[in-house]
């Protein structure tokens, strides 16, 4: 039981493999890139202790050897300190540029290891195994790499392609509730964006999926890499198309970096708060009806996730404070935000004709 979607990039195409088991198969799927039987993983503890042995195995079943390096969890991982040292780490193992390295772990272990990978050698081969709901759906896939600054989140990277993506869904039953649906914050995204009939099956499927449906969970996270892959192949670098994957992400990196990327705020609890408030900022505006925010937070809150600054514990800066962290976003063009706002369910567009009054409104309305 196995779904491969395509992304279709030219001399930089890859496979996203997708279903269960598939960290069994990693030596057989990962064995035909290898000029030699050997790569360098890179993982976090957490994740290490759960799937290294999982992974290990399946590439010995294809006589691959692996040397690993074990890093700490969390945001914080995404530094100069880590790229620095995972850099200096793959250059002992003398890894070639034909050589491979894999990255198991989540969307900080994908995007730090992906940019790694980026500047080694001026650009060596690696494996996205992502083992989050969020890294699955969205940051194994699409080639952003990257590190957080002192100034905001990802200002530092490299778009650099996977050579292949190993989405093993059987892996998310390992966990916990919280962060499979902050993974989930980023799903519910692609329907929000782009397909409001992808939207409509979540709100029937969600729950089911969330409590451990496995042909729901492969359904899910098929339609969201497709998704992806449609407008990364339109865009890969981001010039136009490709910004719509960031609705809710301008609210989201501003709460992340005024709760400086602590545990306080998960990246998917981010997503779905900025794009309940994205919604907001839209009915404002008078682009979509009063009913799609409602829809929007009604689902959420059915599934248990945060829709407003006030769910986000302890104090976080004022509105205006917190409009001030969005302009160190990267999506400031010419000195002016750019938002992704909605004229319906699965309509999205990139627009920066917002007042900034109106953002600091929407903000104060829903807790801020």
């Amino acid at each position: 039981m196995r779904d491969v979607v395509h992304v279709p990039l030219g001399d930089r195409a890859y496979d996203v493999v997708i279903g269960p088991g598939l960290l069994a198969e990693a030596g057989a799927l990962i064995a035909p890139l290898l000029p030699r039987p050997r790569v360098a993983v890179v993982t976090e503890t957490r994740v290490a202790a759960t799937h290294l042995d999982a992974l290990r195995t399946g590439l010995a079943a294809a006589g691959i050897e692996c040397t690993v390096l074990e890093l700490p969890p969390g945001e914080a991982t995404k530094s100069w300190t880590h790229l620095a040292q995972v850099t200096e780490w793959l250059l002992d193992q003398k890894v070639e540029r034909r050589d491979v390295v894999v990255a198991l772990g989540g969307g900080v272990i994908g995007d730090l290891v992906g940019f790694a990978a980026a500047i080694l050698r001026r650009g060596v081969r690696f494996v996205q195994v992502p083992t989050s709901l969020l890294a699955q759906v969205d940051s194994s896939v699409g080639g952003k790499t990257g590190i957080n600054t002192a100034q905001g989140k990802n200002l530092a990277g490299a778009f650099h392609q996977p050579s292949l993506v190993l989405a093993d869904t059987e892996v998310l039953s390992t966990l916990s509730r919280r962060d499979f649906l902050a993974g989930y914050g980023e799903v519910m995204k692609y329907g929000l964006l782009g397909d409001a009939t992808f939207w409509a099956w979540l709100e029937q499927n969600a729950a089911a999926m969330a409590a451990g449906d496995m042909a729901l969970r492969m359904a899910a996270v098929k339609r969201s890499v497709e998704m992806k892959a449609e407008i990364v192949t339109r865009d890969e670098t981001e010039q136009g198309d490709r910004a719509l994957l960031n609705l809710g992400h301008t609210f989201c990196h501003a709460l992340e970096a005024a709760t400086g990327y602590s545990d306080r705020l998960l990246h998917g609890e981010g997503v779905a708060i900025g794009c309940s408030l994205a919604f907001a900022l839209s009915a404002r505006m008078g682009l979509v009806s009063q009913e799609d925010p409602s829809r929007v937070r009604a689902h959420l809150q059915e599934m248990g996730m945060k829709t407003d600054l006030s769910d986000i514990p302890g104090d976080l800066p004022s509105a205006d404070q917190l409009l001030v962290l969005m302009g160190q976003d990267k999506k400031v063009v010419a000195g002016k935000l750019n938002f992704v706002l909605a004229r319906g369910i699965g309509k999205a567009f990139v627009t920066d004709e917002v007042a900034p009054n109106m953002v600091v409104d929407v903000l104060k309305a829903h807790g801020g």
